[in-house]
């Protein structure tokens, strides 16, 4: 098995996407297909474009027409209640669809769309917007949470993330309540709904672990310090982010590989989300967003 430690990534992605911002770009934003980095055996993530001109991207979310919505904190200081967050929508080539699809957010990050509805984590609670439009339909606004990340669908639920108080919220357009908190789940971040079992990473022990009820998990893998986002490799196994700047994988035994690692060139790996054989990852600085496709399946 070969890994690869890609420690040259920023000079190849910058260079690249020349700086453009989503405004700019006519098309995709990189095509560099000279990258890749080792999965297992003959698997193999291959770069296939990064957009650029975003202002502290954090999450990635499927849309009903195969583009890609992109959260972003806005400009300002990540906490404040300053209405200057976003949704970007790119197209399936990493071109701009929409630099400002939904709007009004203060700091958003993880999303998820369920039947019709655009579903975001903000500083304050959950925000909905109508997924083909981008209209506001209402927010449920959560009391005491302290910094709300992630959201998944998972039986029919909307749950969403509280990395400051290690619980699980799930939420409903009348309200939000509790589904689990557990102190083993310091610094919960991504989390990702998969039939029977919800997926769970944290930050402060880098776990993944296998939910399938709010009393009922088994540890998968740790030592991913700063796990974010969660993806499903094809076939089986996992990829998660660590938001520094790592993308991990994790075998079906648990075994961790470290496979990029972008700290040194100050790209962050944020909410990395997997799309068929196609892994979108939020890059919160330097402002952009990388696309990978997983081969050898």
């Amino acid at each position: 098995m070969r890994t690869l430690i890609v420690t040259s990534f920023a000079a190849l992605a910058l260079a690249a996407c020349g700086g453009q911002s989503p405004e700019q770009a006519a098309g995709p934003a990189v095509a560099a297909t000279e990258l890749e980095a080792s999965i297992a055996g003959a698997r193999s993530l291959e770069l296939l474009w990064t957009a650029s001109g975003f202002e502290q991207p954090e999450g990635a979310a499927l849309a009903p027409d195969g583009s890609y919505f992109i959260s972003n904190i806005g400009p300002g200081e990540s906490g404040a209640l300053d209405g200057n967050g976003y949704i970007s929508r790119l197209n399936a080539d990493g071109s701009l669809a929409a630099a400002k699809f939904a709007e009004g957010l203060h700091a958003p990050t993880g999303m998820a769309v369920h039947d019709g509805v655009l579903y975001v984590a903000d500083r304050d609670g959950v925000a909905m917007f109508n997924a083909a439009t981008g209209a506001a339909t209402g927010k449920v606004i959560m009391e005491g949470v302290v910094f709300l990340n992630d959201l998944t669908v998972w039986k029919g639920d909307i749950l969403v993330s509280d990395s400051g108080t290690a619980t699980i919220h799930k939420v409903t357009p009348e309200g939000a309540s509790v589904f689990a908190t557990n102190a083993g789940w310091a610094g919960i971040n991504g989390i990702l709904g998969d039939g029977d079992r919800l997926l769970v990473s944290t930050m402060t022990d880098g776990k993944l672990i296998d939910v399938r009820a709010a009393d009922s998990e088994t540890l998968i893998a740790a030592g991913m310090i700063d796990a974010d986002g969660i993806g499903l490799v094809p076939g089986g196994g996992y990829l998660v982010s660590s938001w520094p700047g790592q993308i991990h994988h994790v075998g079906e035994d648990g075994a961790v590989t470290l496979m990029i690692d972008t700290q040194a060139d100050g790209i962050l790996q944020n909410d990395l989300s997997v799309f068929g054989d196609v892994v979108i990852v939020p890059n919160w600085e330097p402002g952009t967003v990388t696309a990978w496709k997983i081969l050898g399946q």
